[in-house]
């Protein structure tokens, strides 16, 4: 038996004592978790140090160092995203239908756990607690294979998880992680469909791609983020400006963040120097075409690439349209299918964008930045799906079960 298969028959046990948990024990271990992460928080920020140290000197950008990074605060909110997790409904052995036939048989839906849940995921350390939270929750195991820029800390957070579960009698090996970070360990990972029910992978355009052409396992696509904001012509640009500020430069290496803008031309003689003054002010490059250009110096020549690049840095792309149906065209050709805003005072344009964009989350009057699953009031999210089989946008609890019939007779036989 290999390493990972071995791992893999760990998870698929510990997947079958996990469905034996009822709802209070699943809650008291992961609150217990969630306290033992605040309690342990020197031992977690030291592992980490020693990533962001390496990370440093490999040239890392700063924008994933700053993903990567473990502090106090990023501790306690993982803490409380586990929490919130455990306070939340536990959809697991919910009776979604039943209904009587002819013959007397009562049949009956019912929602159950996945499984085995593997997770791939890049420099996020706190993936690692998201991920386990809502596994336990939805009663699956997790086998967690995070990337060799996070080992420490990942390792670090998932030690003080099994150890927590220990101490309470719960299956520790509901969390497992790959410490093996070799190529050949996710490629075999990618293979794992006889212990291994979903795969999710996390991270660049590179990873995820690299899971979708070759698992075995079946995979659910979490996407890369090339959001857009298009300030419509009837747009308050008093309100577009902050908004696209938030968007764009709150957390600089999220895949919520607004990585180009869309302006209609009615709107864009006030609407370019106001954008362009506040992005400068934060060290944002804007690049454009000769048409953007015109109206500001400070604009930087665009490429086609970057209509539908995620930069995850300070650069963002800005487009000007004439209509409505222009940037409607544009957004959906060039996205990814994440998240889109709209900026306008118009009901008719804000229902028609809404209804047309292609996209898992699409906002009137609002950031990029809240397609998450915490802020959605999930708790924590798995990933923010970007297909449409079998979960779409960020994905909580419900998106991590599926459903069984369960039939109840009394004697019946098929004539």
């Amino acid at each position: 038996m290999t390493y990972m298969e071995e791992i893999g028959a760990r998870a698929q046990k510990a997947s079958r004592l996990m469905n034996k948990l009822g709802q209070r024990d699943k809650n008291r271990g992961l609150i217990a978790c969630a306290e033992a992460l605040v309690k342990q928080q020197d031992r977690l920020i030291a592992a980490n140090e020693e990533d962001i140290r390496r990370a440093k000197e490999s040239g890392m950008k700063p924008s994933l160092v700053d993903r990567l990074m473990i502090t106090p605060e990023r501790i306690a909110g993982m803490a409380e995203g586990i929490r919130q997790v455990a306070l939340l409904e536990d959809p697991i052995g919910e009776m979604i239908s039943m209904k009587v036939r002819p013959n007397g048989l009562e049949i009956g839906q019912k929602r159950v756990p996945l499984g085995v849940i593997g997770i791939i995921y890049e420099s996020r350390p706190n993936v690692t607690a998201d991920a386990f939270a809502l596994c336990f929750k939805t009663g699956n195991a997790t086998i967690l294979r995070g990337g060799k820029d996070a080992i420490h800390s990942n390792k670090e957070i998932a030690d003080v998880i099994r150890e927590s579960l220990e101490a309470g009698k719960l299956p520790s090996d509901s969390i497992i992680l790959v410490e093996d970070t070799s190529h050949e360990t996710a490629a075999e990972m990618m293979r794992l469909n006889r212990y291994i029910d979903v795969l999710i992978p996390r991270g660049g355009a590179g990873l995820i791609h690299t899971v979708l052409e070759n698992s075995t396992v079946p995979a659910i696509e979490t996407g890369t983020g090339n959001c857009h904001i298009y300030i419509d012509e009837s747009a308050d640009i008093n309100m577009a400006v902050p908004i696209i500020v938030n968007a764009k430069t709150q957390r600089l290496g999220v895949c919520n963040a607004c990585e180009s803008l869309v302006v209609h031309s009615a709107a864009a003689a006030e609407a370019v120097p106001a954008v362009c003054d506040a992005l400068s002010a934060k060290g944002v490059e804007i690049r454009g075409d000769a048409r953007v250009q015109s109206l500001d110096r400070r604009i930087v020549p665009a490429s086609e690439e970057d209509w539908g690049k995620e930069y995850l840095d300070a650069i963002i792309s800005l487009k000007i349209v004439d209509s409505l149906d222009e940037a409607i065209e544009h957004i959906n050709r060039y996205n990814t299918k994440h998240s889109e805003s709209i900026i306008t005072r118009d009901y008719e344009s804000a229902l028609r964008f809404q209804n047309e964009i292609d996209a898992a989350a699409v906002y009137v009057n609002a950031s990029t930045r809240f397609t998450d699953g915490f802020e959605f009031g999930f708790g924590a999210e798995i990933g923010i799906s970007t297909q449409k089989l079998h979960a779409r946008g960020p994905m909580g609890l419900l998106a991590l079960t599926t459903t069984k019939y369960v039939i109840n007779g009394h004697g019946q036989v098929r004539e």
